[in-house]
Formats: C-alpha cells, sequence, structure tokens
C-alpha cells in the first residue's frame, strides 16, 4: 500500500514508519512546509501538497503536540488543541474533497477522552467522560467527519499509554526506578491503560486489513493495571526497590491541572473490538511487555 503519515517523526510515527515499510508498504511522511519538498502541509494556510507521491491508500494521522511536555498553561492547552483539531481537519477536509480518496484514515486519538472512571470498565461503547482531555478527545474525533461523510474507513485510534524507553512515561519513569526512587503517583489505585510501542505497528496493520473495523477503536492492551501494579511490575523487572511514592498535594503543586487529568485519573480501558476482530496480542501482559522492552535478548 501507498500510506501518508502524519507526525513521521515521533516516537509512534517512527517506530510505525521502519515496520510498515520493512513488510513491504511505501511510506510518505506529510512534513511541514518548511521542507519545501512534497509531501508536506501547512496547516495555518490550509495547504497540502502530495506532490508525486499520488493519492495514498491509507493516510494515517499522528500530528499532535505532547501532553505530557509540560505545566499545562492556557496557552499550552490552546496549542494541544490547535496541533490536534486544526490539522485532523485539514487532512479530513482535503481528502473528502479528492478525486481519488484513500480507502482508510486511521487517526490518532487517546483513551482520555473517557476521562476519570474509577473502576468502572470501559470499552468502545462506553460513553466519554469529563475534563480537558476528554473534551480534547471528543473535538479530535469530531474533526474526522468529513472523511467520513465522503465515504472514507475512518478508524478513531483511542491509544492508551504508549510504553518505549525511547519516549513518553517509560522515558521518563526510568531514571528514578534505576536509581531506586521508583514508587507509586498518589493512591496508586487509579487504573491504568498501556499498550507496548512494538505492539502498535501489529495492530495498525490489523486495522488496515480489517475493514469491518470503524469508528473508535481502544489500542490497549488486555490487561489494564493498577498504578501501583505497574510500580511494582517495573521495579521488579529492573530489580530495584520502590517505595517512595509521590503524594497527591505534590503532584498538583508541580503539574496543576495535568496531574489530575493525566496523572492521578483513572481509566480501566478494554480492547473489545480489538479482540472481537481477532487480533491476537504479542505483549498482553505488563511484565513480558516490560521485559521485552527494557532487557537485552
Amino acid at each position: 500500500m501507498n500510506i501518508l503519515i502524519t507526525g513521521a517523526s515521533g516516537l509512534i510515527g517512527r517506530e510505525l514508519s521502519r515496520t510498515l515499510a520493512e513488510h513491504g508498504h511505501n511510506i510518505f511522511a506529510l512534513r511541514r512546509k518548511s521542507w519545501q519538498i512534497p509531501p508536506y502541509w501547512d496547516i495555518e494556510r490550509g495547504i497540502i501538497e502530495l506532490g508525486s507521491c499520488g493519492p495514498p491508500d491509507a493516510v494515517i494521522n499522528l500530528a499532535g503536540e505532547n501532553i505530557a511536555a509540560g505545566r499545562w498553561t492556557a496557552e499550552r492547552k490552546q496549542r494541544m488543541l490547535r496541533s490536534r483539531i486544526a490539522s485532523t481537519r485539514l487532512l479530513t477536509e482535503f481528502f473528502a474533497q479528492a478525486e481519488q480518496k484513500p480507502k482508510v484514515l486511521i487517526s490518532a486519538s487517546a483513551v482520555g477522552i473517557y476521562g476519570d472512571r474509577g473502576d468502572e470498565e470501559l470499552t468502545e461503547r462506553s460513553h466519554s467522560g469529563a475534563g480537558f482531555l476528554a473534551e480534547l478527545g471528543q473535538a479530535w474525533e469530531a474533526a474526522t467527519e468529513p472523511a467520513a461523510a465522503a465515504g472514507i474507513r475512518v478508524v478513531n485510534a483511542r491509544f492508551g499509554i504508549v510504553l518505549s524507553p525511547q519516549g513518553g512515561a517509560l522515558a521518563t519513569m526510568l531514571p528514578p526506578f534505576r536509581m531506586g526512587l521508583g514508587g507509586c503517583l498518589g493512591s496508586g489505585r487509579q487504573w491504568l491503560s498501556w499498550i507496548s510501542l512494538r505492539e502498535l505497528p501489529m495492530i495498525i496493520a490489523h486495522l488496515l486489513q480489517h475493514e469491518e473495523l470503524s469508528g473508535p477503536v481502544n489500542l490497549t492492551a488486555p490487561q489494564p493495571v493498577s498504578n501501583r501494579d505497574f510500580t511494582e511490575t517495573l521495579a521488579h523487572v529492573l530489580r530495584r526497590p520502590a517505595f517512595l511514592p509521590a503524594p497527591v498535594f505534590l503532584l498538583k503543586l508541580l503539574f496543576g491541572e495535568m496531574a489530575e487529568d493525566l496523572l492521578l485519573a483513572s481509566a480501566k480501558v478494554r480492547p473489545g473490538r480489538l479482540l472481537d476482530s481477532g487480533y491476537v496480542f504479542k505483549f498482553p501482559e505488563l511484565d513480558a511487555a516490560l521485559r521485552h522492552l527494557l532487557l537485552p535478548a
């Protein structure tokens, strides 16, 4: 397939591009206009230039500013919104009007759309929640409507916390945990829905192939864990103690709204539609996933 990817230089985009290319697909990265060589896009001016890469068979939209890169000021929240909604709307309207449309658009979303739900088991049928991340997720998915209305199969890929030592939450945790200074966040009872970076290309390939899948699909491992269990498992894999919890008041002092919406929120998410479609997880359990990511073969 000819596959166009936005956000190809990010953590997920790099792994996905490499793996799909190894499996024989032609990968084109849609870059910012500063590259000057198509394919590129200029989101502010509403321009997409595909050049000689031709009409893609599939589009994978991963563009968006890192939500965990710093404290959520009003300005940062607006940037997070713009980097997702404006870019997705431009992309979907462009291909909705194209003479040759892609067969499928896989557009990133996140399990943050469910909000803080305690011990409730969440599937794709669950309603969205409250809070900034939930509102962002709803607007992000709504931005794909022009493509769906034009007859393009749209998959709203609701990513769980992506585990990789190269970036994201796990990379941030590793230095203190390796020094024996790790610990759970707050009470540790909040549910964490995760997915290994190594699993994601296989899931995306599954989504490309299974035409019955459209709309929201949870990209999480089938066994979510509590923050306390995650802490203990990571410490065990690294053979380090983990007895220094981060109290709620300190997390709120350091991170403000991000602490409540991201670090302390609980989402027990199940990948119901992936399992129903026959996907078999290579890394369904946290211990094996972390060992594969962190320990030498």
